[in-house]
This record gives C-alpha cells, sequence and structure tokens, in this order.
C-alpha cells in the first residue's frame, strides 16, 4: 500500500514538474479547463491588474501602445484583481469609471497619482475629488460609485481571479485558454511577444 501511495505521489509530481518546465519554455500556461469568453466570436484579451503594482505600472505604457494596434478581432478587457481591501477600493475607482465612461481620462492619471505622487485613492470623498478634477460631475461620480452595476462588478472581480488561476498581476488570459505573465514571460516584452503569438494561433484555428 506504502509502495502505490509513493508511486502515485511521484507521478504527481512529475506531471507537476513536467508541466512547470512547458510552462517556463513557452512563457505561457495553458488553462484547464479553458473558460468561457464573453465574446465568442472574438479573440478575448484580458488583463488582470492593481493601480498599486508597480510591475502593473510599468508594464502599461508596452500595453497601452499594444491596444491601439489590435485588430477588430480581438476584444481587449482590463479586469482589476481584489484580494484584499485595497485593491478592493482601487477596482471600485476603476469600476466606476467604467461605468463613466472616463476609464481613458483617469486610468493613466491613477496609476501616477498611485505610484509617482502616492496620493490616498481609497475614500469615496478622495475619489470623488480626483474624479471631479478629471472633468466628472461630482454627483454624477456618488451615484455610478454607489450604483448597483458597480456593486455587482465587484461581486464578480475575486470569483473572476478564482477562475483563471490568478495569484498575481499582471497577468494576461487569452481567449480563456492561455496565462502569461512577467514570471513565466521572462519580460514585460516578451509578454507582449507571447500574447501576439497566441493571437496569432487562435485566429489560425478559427
Amino acid at each position: 500500500m506504502l509502495k502505490q501511495i509513493t508511486q502515485i505521489g511521484f507521478a504527481i509530481l512529475l506531471f507537476s514538474c513536467s508541466t512547470l518546465l512547458k510552462a517556463e519554455q513557452t512563457g505561457y500556461e495553458t488553462l484547464s479547463p479553458a473558460q468561457p469568453t464573453q465574446h465568442p466570436d472574438k479573440i478575448e484579451v484580458i488583463e488582470f491588474f492593481w493601480y498599486g503594482c508597480p510591475h502593473c505600472y510599468t508594464f502599461e505604457p508596452l500595453l497601452e501602445k499594444w491596444v491601439k494596434s489590435l485588430p477588430e478581432n480581438v476584444e481587449f478587457i482590463r479586469q482589476p484583481a481584489v484580494f484584499n481591501e485595497t485593491w478592493g477600493k482601487h477596482a471600485k475607482a476603476y469600476y466606476t469609471a467604467e461605468v463613466l465612461g472616463v476609464v481613458d481620462k483617469i486610468h493613466a492619471d491613477f496609476f501616477d497619482a498611485v505610484q509617482n505622487k502616492k496620493d490616498k485613492l481609497e475614500t469615496e470623498e478622495q475619489l470623488a475629488k480626483f474624479f471631479v478634477a478629471h472633468g466628472v460631475n461630482e454627483t454624477a461620480f456618488h451615484e455610478a460609485y454607489n450604483s448597483f452595476l458597480v456593486d455587482a462588478k465587484m461581486r464578480q472581480a475575486p470569483i473572476m481571479a478564482s477562475r483563471y488561476g490568478i495569484t498575481g498581476v499582471p497577468t494576461v488570459i487569452v481567449n480563456g485558454k492561455y496565462k502569461t505573465n512577467g514570471p513565466l514571460a521572462g519580460s514585460h516584452e516578451k509578454m507582449i511577444e507571447i500574447m501576439n503569438q497566441l493571437i496569432q494561433q487562435e485566429n489560425t484555428k478559427k
């Protein structure tokens, strides 16, 4: 019996090592099972991020440049990761911007405020001042911030991270099937290369 348990344990270890080695060689992991996408007719790319993450901040300029060159059949989605209360406050700020349709106005500046200016952008009052400074009506901000839609997005955020096995950021998911990040790819530049490779691979399948 002990011999059988040892053999099973060895087999699991061997499988885990081979899976890890393959991920290191390719720069990405294959998700099992694959997750459904929001737009089956398009190739979906999701970036999990946090405004307080310095790696996300340094990845953002590369990602922003990459987004501008995407073909029409690729759908890019930003997804705030929520692992604790502080991450949740920043996620709520992003979702509020999304509901108000001002992500393009505030996204880069929010990163700059948190990373460089070390601004405390966590409470509703602090966030209201930030949004108003970016041209958002204060009443509209509070309505969006406390809306059912933002609350629903906040409830969904931890579930999304769990579905894809997200343990750190920035992490990118391609078409519900593949996961890449800095440690797997080796660098942020390599992440972009791998994302393009996987998109091309999915295009070929379609």
